[in-house]
């Protein structure tokens, strides 16, 4: 990032999609995103990480299992993304 460019803000929603983020930023980004969705009131979250070979599937369930307010998460059913997907559940 240029010094004088602004960060890209992005509107925290239920759904957040991983596509657009670089992997070696993904834990960071989720962790960022975790933390404003619990900031805002938001209990159920979808972070749609992709099928892939699961390196993405893997770095989102390991930042959901150390976060204190995350009660708990899983696959996706089909219609909503199946394993590409996870279902978050905040305190």
């Amino acid at each position: 990032m240029e010094p004088d460019e602004e960060p890209v803000r992005i509107p925290i929603t239920d759904v957040f999609d991983l596509h657009t983020v670089q992997p070696k930023e993904v834990e960071a980004v989720v962790e960022a995103y975790l933390e404003e969705a619990d900031r805002l009131g938001l209990k159920s979250l979808r972070i749609i990480h992709g099928r892939g070979i699961g390196v993405q599937r893997a770095i989102v369930r390991a930042v959901l299992a150390r976060t204190p307010f995350v009660l708990s998460y899983r696959d996706a059913p089909p219609e909503a993304g199946g394993w590409g997907a996870t279902l978050v559940t905040l305190r």
